[in-house]
């Protein structure tokens, strides 16, 4: 007889004394079973409140490690230790600080979409929720290089005025999407409203009728009176957009290719039953050196700090 995953990942949190966060891009059925869906600075703000014992992170290995730096006496578990995350891994430590180092004077702004070690190199860390505002609270005389992503790093020039250094990372899900099946999408449904993500490309932000994070994406669909949309990011966040939304038609925008890379092959490695097993067995686990753990908290401490302050 087939294990009933569902039903044991139920009694093993339970037994545990676990909370499961997920990311908007795992796949539904992890969706469903977790006690907290968000995208990342609402599962930063979970992972920094939470009272359970373990914390199994459904999402990938950076967003795991943020937790465990706002949890060092708890057990952080990840389903598949080999979530990475193409954007993080566009950003390697060394040549950061080479880079970093060629500008001293400037303040450093990393996306939470980077390895511990490049948090630690940081002044403050930003998501795409909260990017605007940690720039616009920023003092006007201080240069900013901005890290990893070149795409987010360029809407927020464009949103703020603010000029940056941009450190030329990229994410696979968001520089696939096609413009060209973009504009012939939108042809085949008029009316629709195209929202897309800001670590897509200039040349799709251009169409879109709202450019947010996940949760904006989400918030702006709930809040609409329109009743079809065109979605510009990695699909997985549709389903909750159903969920919240029963009646509206979400169409996922096609990529450059004939394949579907706009899924993100790193979220979708989690599994039902990868997360049996590290509820089982508590493994992988998060592990961090605390000197290393203290240096990547700083920042993101600060990036509380400057998204609440006036809250």
């Amino acid at each position: 007889m087939a294990m009933d995953y569902i039903e044991e990942i139920r009694r093993l949190k339970r037994d545990r004394g676990a909370v499961i966060l997920a990311h908007y891009y795992q796949e539904s059925e992890i969706q469903d079973l977790a006690d907290f869906v968000g995208d990342s600075l609402q599962l930063a703000r979970v992972a920094k409140g939470t009272d359970a014992e373990v914390i199994a992170f459904c999402g990938v290995h950076f967003m795991a490690e943020t937790a465990k730096i706002l949890n060092p006496s708890k057990r952080v578990v990840l389903p598949d230790l080999e979530a990475g995350c193409s954007l993080s891994e566009s950003c390697p430590p060394d040549a950061f600080a080479a880079y970093k180092r060629l500008h001293p004077d400037h303040v450093v702004i990393s996306y939470i979409n980077t390895s511990a070690a490049i948090k630690a190199m940081s002044d403050v860390i930003c998501t795409s929720s909260n990017a605007k505002t940690i720039v616009d609270r920023l003092p006007k005389e201080r240069p900013i290089l901005f890290a990893p992503d070149r795409n987010l790093g360029a809407y927020l020039v464009k949103v703020t005025g603010r000029e940056m250094l941009l450190w030329q990372g990229t994410c696979i899900v968001h520089e696939i999407f096609s413009e060209k099946k973009l504009v012939q999408l939108k042809e085949q449904h008029p009316g629709s409203r195209v929202l897309a993500h800001p670590e897509c490309e200039e040349s799709i932000l251009r169409h879109a009728d709202y450019v947010g994070s996940t949760t904006g994406i989400l918030k702006y669909a709930e809040k609409s009176a329109d009743r079809e949309f065109i979605v510009v990011t990695e699909p997985g966040i549709i389903h909750q957009m159903e969920r919240a939304c029963p009646g509206k038609v979400f169409i996922p925008a096609p990529p450059d290719n004939t394949c579907a890379c706009n899924i993100c092959p790193h979220m979708k490695k989690n599994t039902l039953e990868k997360l049996y097993l590290c509820l089982r067995d508590l493994s992988p686990e998060i592990l961090m050196d605390e000197a290393l753990r203290l240096q990547a908290l700083r920042p993101i401490e600060r990036m509380f700090e400057l998204t609440d302050a006036g809250a």
